[in-house]
């Protein structure tokens, strides 16, 4: 495996970890509380995510038809992962009210941030245009499967019959959502976003990783992590292994080559999105539990990504 696969992959985990282990040591020395965690968490997620996708979408998004048949692919090999975590997770998680974070763990990827970053380092600009509508359709699935799996969880979990209009209005008010609809309706639009509101808007947008990764890292309980809890290690290893074998297999098989398929193995392969820790502790779920499955994946990305870049590359389909 040449260099340049290890350093690219080591250029794009690193800072993740680096953010994530200050937010450990700011825990430590009593600079971050639960106090200070639950009002950034609040932010990142009403604000600084939802701005940040709205203004990725808005402002960099290619033509429906160009992409039609990998948006297509993209959709559908979410949610037919999804399924098969749903299933898996009656069998595999005892606690229902841990399901739910199983399964986001497992299919939610961080294509938002890492994805991008991704694509740019490996593509330039041809890989955020390829890329752009990809997020877009899997991002919203990803915040809409996600409510779904948590409200389910939570309220199965405890005991609860589910209500439909209750889920319903979860999505429809879940801020990521809203952020993403609003930059897919904008730039339908063809207008522009004057630089004094773009840039205003970079700086919300700027606030949002910086913080879920230290909020991640501040909220991790290392001792669990390193027991390897058999949710956090079977939620991991199917974010790890499973999924990128699945969607880039099935890329293969319907075609998608080069770029394309780069994109499609780059974005699964990410770590499980920050956004999954934001979304469980704003909803009630087990967010130790989504810390430490962010934590791994984000460690174990390093090396998965690395690896199936080379392979892909030396069968010559990327």
């Amino acid at each position: 495996m040449s260099w340049e696969t290890w350093s690219f992959a080591f250029s794009v985990t690193v800072p993740n970890l680096l953010m994530m282990l200050l937010g450990i040591l700011l825990r430590h020395w009593r600079l971050m509380d639960d106090r200070f965690i639950d009002g950034a968490t609040k932010l990142v997620f009403n604000l600084a995510l939802p701005c940040l996708l709205f203004f990725s979408i808005a402002t960099n998004h290619p033509q429906l038809r160009d992409n039609f048949a990998l948006v297509i692919y993209g959709a559908v090999g979410t949610i037919v992962t999804f399924l098969l975590l749903e299933i898996a997770a009656k069998w595999l998680v005892k606690d229902p009210r841990e399901r739910g974070v199983f399964v986001q763990g497992g299919f939610r990827a961080n294509t938002a941030i890492v994805g991008l970053a991704y694509a740019m380092t490996a593509y330039g600009d041809e890989g955020v245009a390829i890329a752009s509508l990809y997020l877009t359709v899997t991002v919203i699935l990803f915040n809409v499967l996600s409510v779904i799996t948590l409200t389910r969880s939570l309220q199965g979990g405890n005991g609860q019959k589910i209500k439909h209009l209750s889920l319903l209005r979860s999505i429809v008010t879940n801020p990521l959502i809203l952020g993403l609809l609003s930059g897919l309706a904008y730039a339908q639009t063809g207008l522009g976003i004057a630089p004094v509101l773009k840039q205003t808007g970079s700086y919300i947008s700027g606030l949002s990783l910086p913080l879920a990764l230290l909020c991640t890292g501040a909220s991790l309980d290392l001792r669990a992590m390193f027991r390897s809890s058999n949710v956090a290690a079977l939620s991991s290893s199917a974010k790890l292994f499973l999924v990128p074998v699945l969607m880039t297999f099935g890329g293969w098989l319907c075609g998608f080559e080069g770029a394309t398929l780069g994109i499609i193995f780059m974005f699964s392969a990410t770590p499980t999105a920050s956004g999954s820790y934001v979304m469980t502790r704003a909803m009630g779920g087990n967010a130790t539990l989504a810390a430490n499955i962010i934590a791994i994946t984000t460690v174990g990305s390093f090396f998965t990504t690395a690896l199936g870049i080379s392979f892909l590359r030396s069968w010559g389909v990327i």
